[in-house]
Protein backbone atom coordinates (compact mmCIF):
# COMPACT_ATOMS: atom_id res chain seq x y z
CA UNK A 1 0.00 0.00 0.00
CA UNK A 2 2.72 2.82 1.00
CA UNK A 3 4.41 2.14 -2.49
CA UNK A 4 0.81 2.42 -4.43
CA UNK A 5 0.47 5.67 -2.52
CA UNK A 6 3.80 7.04 -3.53
CA UNK A 7 3.26 6.22 -6.97
CA UNK A 8 0.01 8.03 -6.58
CA UNK A 9 1.43 11.13 -5.14
CA UNK A 10 3.74 11.27 -8.17
CA UNK A 11 3.01 14.92 -10.15
CA UNK A 12 5.09 15.82 -12.98
CA UNK A 13 4.96 17.49 -15.88
CA UNK A 14 4.55 15.41 -19.68
CA UNK A 15 6.93 15.75 -22.57
CA UNK A 16 4.71 16.92 -25.10
CA UNK A 17 3.11 20.14 -24.04
CA UNK A 18 4.63 20.85 -20.56
CA UNK A 19 1.30 20.37 -18.62
CA UNK A 20 0.88 19.19 -14.98
CA UNK A 21 0.01 15.63 -14.28
CA UNK A 22 -1.64 14.51 -11.59
CA UNK A 23 -3.39 10.89 -10.24
CA UNK A 24 -7.03 11.90 -9.77
CA UNK A 25 -7.55 10.04 -6.35
CA UNK A 26 -10.98 7.90 -6.09
CA UNK A 27 -12.46 8.48 -2.51
CA UNK A 28 -16.23 7.73 -1.29
CA UNK A 29 -19.21 9.36 -2.07
CA UNK A 30 -19.17 11.86 0.78
CA UNK A 31 -15.74 13.20 0.46
CA UNK A 32 -15.75 13.48 -3.84
CA UNK A 33 -18.51 15.84 -2.67
CA UNK A 34 -16.46 17.87 0.31
CA UNK A 35 -13.77 17.74 -2.58
CA UNK A 36 -16.24 19.30 -5.12
CA UNK A 37 -17.19 21.72 -2.77
CA UNK A 38 -13.26 22.57 -2.24
CA UNK A 39 -12.33 22.85 -5.96
CA UNK A 40 -15.34 25.75 -6.05
CA UNK A 41 -13.78 28.15 -2.64
CA UNK A 42 -10.02 27.65 -3.84
CA UNK A 43 -8.37 30.61 -4.98
CA UNK A 44 -7.50 31.66 -8.29
CA UNK A 45 -3.62 32.28 -6.82
CA UNK A 46 -1.49 30.47 -4.51
CA UNK A 47 1.87 31.68 -3.81
CA UNK A 48 1.59 34.58 -6.43
CA UNK A 49 0.83 31.84 -9.48
CA UNK A 50 -2.52 32.03 -11.65
CA UNK A 51 -4.49 28.14 -11.35
CA UNK A 52 -3.25 25.91 -14.06
CA UNK A 53 -4.83 22.85 -13.33
CA UNK A 54 -2.85 19.63 -13.99
CA UNK A 55 -4.06 16.37 -16.57
CA UNK A 56 -6.64 14.95 -16.19
CA UNK A 57 -9.24 17.21 -15.24
CA UNK A 58 -10.92 16.70 -12.42
CA UNK A 59 -12.70 18.55 -9.61
CA UNK A 60 -10.61 16.59 -7.35
CA UNK A 61 -7.47 17.81 -8.22
CA UNK A 62 -5.99 21.19 -8.72
CA UNK A 63 -3.01 23.24 -9.65
CA UNK A 64 -0.74 26.54 -9.65
CA UNK A 65 2.07 27.88 -11.68
CA UNK A 66 5.57 26.27 -13.09
CA UNK A 67 6.56 24.49 -11.55
CA UNK A 68 3.53 23.24 -10.31
CA UNK A 69 2.00 23.24 -7.22
CA UNK A 70 -0.53 20.81 -7.03
CA UNK A 71 -3.64 19.27 -4.53
CA UNK A 72 -5.23 16.29 -4.39
CA UNK A 73 -8.45 15.73 -2.24
CA UNK A 74 -9.87 12.77 -1.45
CA UNK A 75 -6.63 11.22 -0.67
CA UNK A 76 -5.80 8.19 1.57
CA UNK A 77 -4.43 8.99 5.16
CA UNK A 78 -0.58 8.53 4.60
CA UNK A 79 1.18 6.15 6.71
CA UNK A 80 2.96 8.22 8.38
CA UNK A 81 -0.05 10.44 9.88
CA UNK A 82 -0.35 7.00 12.40
CA UNK A 83 3.42 7.21 13.50
CA UNK A 84 4.20 7.99 16.61
CA UNK A 85 8.04 9.35 16.16
CA UNK A 86 5.72 12.36 13.83
CA UNK A 87 4.02 13.01 16.50
CA UNK A 88 6.79 13.08 19.19
CA UNK A 89 8.92 15.41 16.63
CA UNK A 90 11.34 12.36 16.15
CA UNK A 91 10.78 11.67 12.23
CA UNK A 92 13.66 14.14 10.41
CA UNK A 93 11.32 13.64 7.24
CA UNK A 94 7.81 14.56 8.63
CA UNK A 95 6.57 16.93 10.62
CA UNK A 96 3.02 17.95 12.07
CA UNK A 97 1.75 21.32 12.30
CA UNK A 98 -0.71 24.24 11.75
CA UNK A 99 -1.39 26.51 9.94
CA UNK A 100 -4.52 29.41 9.86
CA UNK A 101 -6.22 27.49 11.90
CA UNK A 102 -5.74 23.84 9.38
CA UNK A 103 -3.64 21.23 10.37
CA UNK A 104 -0.70 19.96 8.24
CA UNK A 105 1.57 16.86 8.17
CA UNK A 106 4.64 17.92 6.19
CA UNK A 107 6.83 15.34 4.52
CA UNK A 108 10.16 16.10 2.97
CA UNK A 109 9.80 14.43 -0.83
CA UNK A 110 12.46 14.78 -3.75
CA UNK A 111 12.24 18.29 -5.04
CA UNK A 112 9.98 19.87 -2.51
CA UNK A 113 7.14 18.98 0.18
CA UNK A 114 4.25 17.32 0.27
CA UNK A 115 1.37 18.26 2.82
CA UNK A 116 -1.84 16.68 4.20
CA UNK A 117 -4.79 17.71 5.97
CA UNK A 118 -5.12 16.12 9.50
CA UNK A 119 -8.02 16.29 11.49
CA UNK A 120 -10.74 17.23 8.76
CA UNK A 121 -12.77 15.11 7.03
CA UNK A 122 -11.18 14.63 4.26
CA UNK A 123 -7.34 14.29 3.38
CA UNK A 124 -6.01 17.27 1.23
CA UNK A 125 -2.52 16.63 0.07
CA UNK A 126 -0.83 19.72 -1.82
CA UNK A 127 2.59 18.54 -3.21
CA UNK A 128 5.08 21.92 -3.26
CA UNK A 129 8.15 22.22 -5.45
CA UNK A 130 10.66 23.45 -3.54
CA UNK A 131 11.42 26.35 -5.64
CA UNK A 132 7.98 27.68 -4.10
CA UNK A 133 7.62 29.43 -0.87
CA UNK A 134 5.56 26.60 1.28
CA UNK A 135 4.00 28.87 4.19
CA UNK A 136 2.71 31.02 1.39
CA UNK A 137 1.14 28.33 -0.03
CA UNK A 138 -0.52 26.53 2.90
CA UNK A 139 -1.74 30.47 3.91
CA UNK A 140 -3.35 31.19 0.86
CA UNK A 141 -5.22 27.35 1.03
CA UNK A 142 -6.37 27.56 4.18
CA UNK A 143 -9.40 29.78 4.23
CA UNK A 144 -10.46 27.46 1.19
CA UNK A 145 -9.79 24.06 3.15
CA UNK A 146 -11.58 25.47 6.42
CA UNK A 147 -14.74 26.45 4.34
CA UNK A 148 -15.13 23.53 2.42
CA UNK A 149 -13.65 20.57 4.62
CA UNK A 150 -14.81 20.31 7.75
CA UNK A 151 -12.88 19.44 10.74
CA UNK A 152 -13.32 16.05 11.97
CA UNK A 153 -11.30 12.84 11.55
CA UNK A 154 -11.08 11.08 7.32
CA UNK A 155 -11.66 7.50 7.26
Amino acid sequence: MAVMIAVIAVAGCSSSDDSATAAVPSPDTAVAALCRNLDRALPAEVDGAGRSDPEPASPLTAGWGNPAIILRCGVVRPPKMADPKVAEGRDPDAVAGGVNGVDWLQEKQDGGHRFTTANRSAYVEVTVPEQRDSASVLVDLAPAVKKAIPEGIAD
